[in-house]
């Protein structure tokens, strides 16, 4: 008996089907990289922007005001007198004045107000109907919400 060798049909781009996985795990990683060293330089942007005065929060949740900026170290005041030293690395971030954030919130606040009169007719406040709620009595005053019972008992 006598065999013999057929050849095998190929589908031709042998080469392109093989490189292109590798082609994409490459890309991953070149991306997922950069992706890191981006949040790396945000970090230390961050770290290089303190200042006494600013309120940060640390990695680990802790809130305090920077009191003074050493090589390596930050002296976070956490209450009024309590004093802690953290490492730079450890600020998270920093969180903007009060007063910004209180303007801004006002603005939108009065923005809404705003919007919220311009749809609406002009009221008078003793011409507001409120639904009844039933917790009126019949001579007009409020009556006390109900209390719950206690959930334990003391022994």
């Amino acid at each position: 008996m006598q065999l013999l060798a057929v050849p095998m049909a190929s589908s031709g781009g042998g080469g392109i089907t093989l490189l292109l996985p590798l082609i994409l795990i490459v890309g991953m990683i070149w991306f997922m990289s950069r992706t890191q060293k981006k949040q790396r330089q945000r970090q230390a942007d961050t770290v290089a922007a303190l200042a006494p005065g600013s309120k940060v929060i640390t990695t680990s949740g802790l809130v305090g005001i920077v009191e003074e900026t050493d090589g390596e170290y930050v002296t976070l005041e956490i209450s009024e007198g309590v004093l802690v030293q953290v490492v730079k690395a450890a600020i998270g971030r920093v969180i903007p004045d009060d007063d910004a954030a209180d303007d801004e919130a006002t603005d939108s606040a009065d923005e809404a107000t705003d919007s919220a009169d311009a749809g609406e007719e002009s009221t008078d406040a003793s011409k507001v109907d409120v639904p009844d709620t039933g917790r009126d009595k019949a001579d007009g005053k409020v009556q006390d919400t109900p209390k719950l019972p206690p959930t334990h008992t003391e022994n």
